[in-house]
């Protein structure tokens, strides 16, 4: 039984295009993977995020080192006690964030996360909407990571 030449050259081209998508599939799973320390860090990005969302002090004062230095777009800085107090009473109020585009880099204690951030706001009750890009600066303090840097900025 022999094939035909246009039978033979669609199960090559079959052939190619298997092992053309397991070849995507493999480096899609090692581009996407992440280290356990990656992991642990977006954890508490997440933990952050809705912790400003919720305005939960508690949660808050937990998340953030005392050492943080919060920068926001506008230049304005805020310390950990600033920082949380404004979320807490309402006076910065999120009413969801969305973060997008994030990656992180894990260098020993230390953590580098950049995302862009999405938000419907309702600071003082005047609704309002941000979209900017953010670095947060994470350490590691006795075994958990806590966030001792943050910048945003105009897109």
């Amino acid at each position: 039984m022999s094939l035909s030449l246009t039978k033979l050259k669609q199960i090559i081209q079959m052939k190619r295009n298997i092992v053309f998508l397991i070849s995507f599939m493999l480096a899609s799973s090692f581009a996407f993977a992440q280290t356990k320390e990656e992991k642990e860090v977006a954890g508490a990005v997440e933990v952050l995020r809705v912790a400003m969302v919720s305005g939960d002090k508690a949660s808050l004062e937990k998340i953030v080192a005392d050492e943080l230095s919060y920068g926001h777009s506008s230049g304005k800085i805020e310390d950990k006690a600033t920082f949380v107090e404004a979320l807490a009473s309402g006076k910065s109020d999120f009413v969801s964030i969305e973060l997008t585009d994030q990656t992180i880099k894990v260098i020993d204690n230390v953590a580098l996360v950049r995302h862009k951030l999405q938000a419907k706001t309702n600071d003082n009750g005047n609704p309002g909407a941000a979209n900017i890009g953010i670095l947060l600066v994470w350490y590691k303090q006795k075994g958990a990571w806590k966030l001792i840097g943050r910048q945003a900025f105009k897109l």
